[in-house]
């Protein structure tokens, strides 16, 4: 089973691949680190709708980090370097390292990838569709055409409703 995120009726995120892997992963000692957040931005008449993934990510650099899309999973993965050449006299903030997974709905793509202050923001879109409306017409026929082997019934046309 997976779990989905609907923000206003819309799938943007869904958990859990097709072997549940991410769902172990959410069940490890270190699955709440990093913490992060999910917001919907604002998004103009006609634009894309977009959504702000933003993780706690203070300690790491720049080069220390990777945003990757994965068979349909956006995967960020962070591992400090550590170095040898310092003596410690008291370590309270260790060097670790991490992997979340997010997977994402169809047509949901990854715009941008900031880090300002410790804060990782990935910006994700869903460009809006076009609605699109056909018109599909009905071919007649008699009952006397499909009972008995007679000349086909008219076929029907599709057109582009404007």
């Amino acid at each position: 089973m997976s779990r989905m995120t609907i923000l206003r009726g819309e799938l943007w995120l869904g958990a859990g691949g097709p072997d549940g892997a991410l769902l172990r992963f959410g069940k490890s000692p270190e699955a709440g680190y990093p913490p992060y957040n999910i917001e919907l931005l604002a998004s103009g008449e006609g634009g894309p709708e977009a959504l702000r993934i933003t993780l706690a990510v203070a300690g790491f650099r720049l080069d220390e980090l990777a945003v990757t899309i994965e068979d349909g999973q956006l995967v960020v993965s962070g591992q400090q370097i550590e170095e040898h050449n310092r003596d410690f006299l008291y370590r309270g903030v260790a060097a670790r390292r991490f992997k979340r997974s997010f997977g994402l709905a169809n047509g949901v793509e990854v715009r941008q990838a900031e880090l300002h202050n410790g804060l990782l923001a990935i910006e994700l879109e869903r460009p809006r569709k076009d609605v699109r409306v056909r018109t599909v017409g009905i071919a007649g026929g008699s009952k006397k055409a499909a009972t008995q082997r007679g000349p086909a019934p008219a076929r029907a046309t599709v057109s582009d409703a404007e």
